[in-house]
């Protein structure tokens, strides 16, 4: 087949729509999605029935840094800060020194056991130190997985916040083998530069842009969701030019936005989801792609051996050392350990040695892949099975009625009340965004004129409007009696 712009267009579509219904058919068979959309990307490659020829890890990579880059924020818009404020301390060591005592374990197992000098092997570790955000994401946020107390919010952080520390020790492992002179010490300045520049981007750009869709009043609606595409590329990009993390940037401004009054919240929820599956089915389709599945049969046996050392050995000793100082039993560290998930990051991970020309990085890249398979494939379908073994799933009769509160706390209320704004009103013209209400109340309609308007963040009251308001209690109303100057 001829390379031309329609039949790139025909064959990308056919894949993604092919992994799209397969998905269905797949998620009933018990197999996992995510594996489902390499596996489709590797039987369309050259070893497969596609005989599509594609060897370029430039583009792999480039492909992988987007995807991740709206997946992780994606992640963080959802993730709302009261949930993971209780476990910010475990979730940050988790995420550090879990990832660095992972990639050390496994560098010196593979040391051991292959072929590898020890730089190697500890940069093999650091490629699958991190579980996976897209993953972890897909999997937990399945309504049939329920977990008891704050296990969930705990993986949910680590996942999203532990691709910066794997990503700076690949970047920093990769510089120390190809470039003479660099060291180890060499890399505390730049590990804090990464980190710190990269928390106050994230948190400082995603105040910028709350207020930037807060202020700019686009005349179309459909054109805040393309805004805003905008918005999480910049600042990817302009904190990776400043010497920070990008993805932990990223994943920073979306808690940081979800926490703000940002006009649209909900239509970004849903279309940024949307935008993460994009992501991950390109992502592990183009991966898919990337390997080729004769070149991964010769190292089954040492990445079989790597890959049961780093589920059974190397995640656990993260998990425990990690977690020493604060209070979980055993039975939450051994589901936390079994919560290691590696999908597509560790392979993306792994084209930046490939990139460098490093001595063994074709063997690498081949091991990484077989890792990612059998993390999935073993993990992913026994999650549920796992924490219901260990006693901490949620019963199915309480944990239909938590999903139901889940559901329904951003707008679910105990009394509604109608409130009148008399005429010269203080808040004639202001929109609702700018309204200092407590954040459990909603305003859900409001009668103008004889005409009903569905308000938004955006809705600029008149005097004169009737406005019917859910709240909480009697002491909230009286806080919006008084920021509508009603007394």
């Amino acid at each position: 087949m001829l390379i031309t712009p329609e039949n790139i267009i025909l064959i990308s579509s056919f894949l993604l729509i092919m992994s799209i219904i397969a998905s269905k058919t797949a998620g009933r068979a018990g197999i996992p999605v995510l594996l489902l959309f390499l596996g489709v990307g590797m039987l369309a490659g050259t070893d497969g029935l596609g005989k599509i020829t594609f060897n370029d890890p430039f583009a792999a990579q480039f492909l992988g840094v987007v995807a991740l880059t709206y997946i992780l924020f994606s992640g963080g818009l959802d993730t709302k800060w009261e949930s993971i404020k209780p476990v910010m301390g475990p979730g940050i060591v988790l995420s550090t020194l879990g990832v660095l005592l992972t990639a050390l374990s496994v560098g010196i197992f593979a040391t051991w056991v292959g072929d590898f000098s020890l730089k190697e092997g500890i940069l093999l570790g650091a490629i699958v130190s991190s579980t996976d955000a897209a993953a972890v994401f897909s999997i937990l946020r399945n309504k049939s997985i329920g977990l008891k107390g704050n296990l969930r919010p705990l993986l949910e952080l680590e996942s999203g916040s532990n691709d910066p520390m794997a990503y700076f020790l690949t970047i920093g492992l990769t510089t120390w083998l190809s470039l003479e002179g660099f060291t180890p010490v060499d890399l505390v300045p730049l590990f804090f530069k990464q980190m710190i520049l990269g928390a106050l981007a994230g948190y400082g750009l995603g105040k910028i842009c709350v207020f930037l869709v807060n202020k700019i009043n686009l005349e179309y609606e459909g054109l805040y969701p393309v805004l805003m595409l905008g918005l999480v590329a910049m600042i990817y990009a302009l904190t990776d030019r400043i010497g920070g993390n990008g993805f932990l940037a990223v994943y920073l401004a979306g808690i940081t936005m979800n926490q703000s009054r940002i006009l649209h919240y909900k239509s970004y929820i849903r279309f940024f989801d949307g935008v993460a599956w994009l992501m991950q089915i390109v992502m592990f389709i183009t991966l898919g792609l990337l390997v080729f599945p004769s070149e991964v049969l010769p190292v089954v046996g040492i990445g079989f051996l790597i890959a049961m050392f780093l589920i059974f050995v190397a995640r656990p000793l993260g998990v425990w050392v990690s977690l020493i100082f604060f209070k979980y039993n055993t039975r939450e560290k051994l589901f936390i350990s079994w919560v290691g998930l590696r999908g597509a990051v560790p392979i993306v991970f792994a084209t930046f040695p490939l990139i460098a020309g490093i001595d063994k990085s074709n063997q690498i890249f081949n091991i990484v892949f077989f890792i990612v398979i059998a993390s999935v494939s073993l993990q992913a379908t026994s999650l549920a099975k796992v924490a219901k073994w260990l006693h901490l799933a949620v019963p199915e009769r309480l944990k239909r009625k938590s999903l139901l509160d889940i559901e329904l706390s951003d707008g679910f209320k105990n009394a509604l009340v109608e409130i009148v704004l008399p005429q010269d009103s203080v808040v004639d013209g202001k929109k609702i965004l700018d309204l200092s209400f407590p954040k459990t109340a909603l305003i859900v309609l409001v009668s103008r004129n004889q005409k009903y308007i569905t308000p938004n963040g955006s809705t600029e009251l008149k005097s004169g409007d009737q406005l019917m308001i859910m709240v909480n209690s009697e002491s909230e109303e009286q806080k919006i009696r008084e920021v509508l100057g009603i007394i």
